[in-house]
C-alpha cells in the first residue's frame, strides 16, 4: 500500500515540470519547511523550546538561507517519506538511513553522519553469539525503518529468521519493552542507544548488525537538485567548521561513558536519598532559577546525596562546598542539607553569571558546571588556550579539548592561573548530563506507571521567534 502511494504522488509531482527550481521556491515565500519525527534523536519539544540534533542543522540551514523554519512532525519513520512526498515539506530531516528502497522515492543529501545498527537484549535473558542463536525467539522493530530492510538481507542467509513490526511505535518504546522482559529482541542505530541506555541499563548489545549506516536528509525527487545542493554544500561547512561537533557534543557527548553499576545505583538513590533533600533542592532551585534537577545531579555527583560527607581534602556536605567557599557564601555550617543545597545552588548561579555573554546555552551550563569544580580562573585560562588553537572559546566541546592542557608544562606555564587537572572537570560536567538527563527522564513519568515515557532533551537553545511549529 504505502509503494502504491509513493508511486501516485511521485507521478503527480512529475507533472509540474513548468515549476522554478525549489529553492526559488523557498526564497521566494521565506520560508523553509521541513518535517521530522519526535524523537530525541531528531526533535523534540521541551520546557525551553525546540532541541535535537536535526533541529539545531535545519535551524542553522534556514538562518544561512536567510528564511524562517517551519517545522513538521509526525509520529514515526513510517510517515516521513509520504509526508515529503506529498509536497507538505521541502525537505525531511529525521536521521534516515540511506537505503535502496527509499531511494526509489527520494533523493538523499550527503551523509551527515554514521551509526551502528545494533541488535538488543536484555541483561540475563541469554546473549546470542550469531543469528542462530536469535532464530525462534520474540523480534520486535519499528516499520517502515532501515532496521526492517537488514533483517530482511538476514532472512536471504537465515529463511527462519522472523520478526515483528510495529508502525505505531517509536525505537524507544522497543526499547522499553525489551528491558520490561515483553519481547526478547529489537534494533537499534547507536545514537539512540546511547541515550536510552541510561535509563533501561540491563539492556546490551546482543550484536553488530552493521557498522558505519549512513544517515542523511531526503529531499522531493521530481523536483530538481537546486535545494539538495545548496544542503550539501551547507552540511559540508557545517562539517569543516565544526558546527557537527559542537551539536554531537550538545546531544550525545555526556553518553560516551556509560556505567552500568553507576546509573543503577543512582536510580536506587533517587527512591532512597533523594526524597529527603528534594524539597530543599526545588526551594533553591526556585530563588535562584535553576533547574533543581540541575542542582540534585551536581549534589550526587559531589556526594551521592549524603550530608555528612567529608571528602580527604576538606570539602563536606552534599554538594562539597569548601571551606573558603563557605565562608564567601556566609555559611555557617557546611554539613547541615538546607545550607549546603542553598549554598551550592547560589555558588553555581555566581559561576554562571561569570560565563562570558556571547556564550549560549547549553554551553554555558557546562560552562558554569565546570568552574563550579575547577574554578572560574581556570575556564578563563582555557579560553586563552582555545583562541591560541584557532577554536571557539563559547562552545564548550572546544572548552572541554583545552581543560586537559591545563596539566600540561607546555600549556600550564604560558596562563596567569597555572596547572589544574583539567581532565577532571570534563568528567564531572559529563557525569552530571549523565544524572541530570535520567532525574529528567525520572521525574517527568512520576505516577504514570501504565504510560510509556517520553525522554526528554539536554537543555536546548532558546526558540528563535521566527520559527513555528504544528
Amino acid at each position: 500500500m504505502r509503494l502504491l502511494l509513493f508511486t501516485a504522488v511521485a507521478a503527480l509531482l512529475g507533472t509540474c515540470s513548468s515549476q522554478p527550481p525549489l529553492l526559488e521556491q523557498i526564497m521566494e515565500i521565506g520560508e523553509l519547511r521541513v518535517v521530522t519525527r519526535d524523537s530525541p534523536t531528531a526533535y523534540v519539544i521541551g520546557p525551553e523550546g525546540p532541541s535535537g540534533p536535526e533541529y539545531d542543522l535545519v535551524r542553522a540551514f534556514a538562518e544561512e538561507l536567510g528564511v524562517s523554519l517551519s517545522i513538521e512532525t509526525v509520529q514515526s519513520v513510517s510517515e516521513v517519506l509520504p509526508y515529503l512526498m506529498s509536497g507538505h515539506a521541502h525537505l525531511a530531516a529525521a536521521g534516515l538511513s540511506i537505503t535502496p528502497s527509499r531511494r526509489e522515492y527520494v533523493n538523499f543529501g550527503h551523509p551527515y553522519e554514521m551509526v551502528d545498527m545494533h541488535l538488543i537484549y536484555k541483561l540475563g535473558t541469554g546473549k546470542p553469539r550469531s543469528i542462530d542463536d536469535v532464530i525462534g525467539r520474540p523480534i520486535e522493530v519499528v516499520a517502515g525503518t532501515s532496521h526492517v530492510d537488514m533483517l530482511a538481507s538476514l532472512q536471504n542467509v537465515y529463511p527462519e529468521l522472523a520478526w515483528t513490526e510495529n508502525a505505531d511505535v517509536e525505537v524507544a518504546d522497543l526499547l522499553a519493552k525489551v528491558a520490561a522482559g515483553e519481547v526478547d529482541f529489537t534494533v537499534a542505530d547507536s545514537t539512540e542507544f546511547s541515550i536510552q541506555r541510561h535509563f533501561y541499563p540491563d539492556l546490551r548489545v546482543a550484536l553488530d548488525l552493521e557498522i558505519g549506516d549512513p544517515l542523511a536528509w531526503a529531499f522531493p525527487r521530481e523536483i530538481g537538485d537546486s535545494l539538495l545542493g545548496r544542503a550539501d554544500d551547507f552540511l559540508i561547512a557545517a562539517d569543516r567548521s565544526g558546527m557537527f561537533a559542537r551539536v554531537k557534543d550538545r546531544y550525545y557527548g555526556h553518553t560516551n561513558k556509560f556505567d552500568y553499576v553507576g546509573t543503577r545505583n543512582f536510580i536506587r538513590h533517587y527512591e532512597s536519598r533523594l526524597p529527603r533533600y528534594r524539597e530543599h533542592f526545588e526551594q533553591a532551585g526556585r530563588e535562584w532559577d535553576v533547574d533543581w534537577r540541575l542542582l540534585a545531579a551536581i549534589g550526587y555527583q559531589e556526594s551521592h546525596w549524603r550530608s555528612q560527607a567529608v571528602s580527604p581534602t576538606g570539602v563536606r556536605g552534599i554538594m562539597m562546598l569548601t571551606k573558603d567557599t563557605a565562608r564567601y557564601l556566609g555559611l555557617s555550617d557546611r554539613l547541615d542539607p538546607k545550607n549546603s543545597i542553598f549554598g551550592g545552588a547560589q555558588y553555581y548561579a555566581r559561576q554562571t553569571e561569570r560565563v562570558a555573554d556571547t556564550v549560549d546555552e547549553p554551553d554555558r551550563t557546562w560552562m558554569a558546571l565546570a568552574a563550579y569544580n575547577v574554578g572560574f580562573n581556570h575556564i578563563k585560562d582555557a579560553r586563552r588556550i582555545v583562541e591560541w588553537q584557532n577554536g571557539n572559546p563559547d562552545t564548550w566541546v572546544d572548552i572541554s579539548k583545552a581543560l586537559p592542557l591545563l596539566a600540561q608544562r607546555k600549556w600550564y606555564t604560558q596562563v596567569p592561573f597555572g596547572y589544574a587537572r583539567g581532565w577532571e572537570p570534563v568528567l564531572y560536567v559529563n557525569n552530571i548530563r549523565s544524572y541530570y538527563n535520567i532525574l529528567k527522564w525520572l521525574t517527568a513519568n512520576e505516577g504514570k506507571p501504565d504510560v510509556e515515557p517520553t525522554v526528554p532533551s539536554e537543555i536546548s537553545a532558546k526558540q528563535p521567534a521566527e520559527v513555528t511549529t504544528t
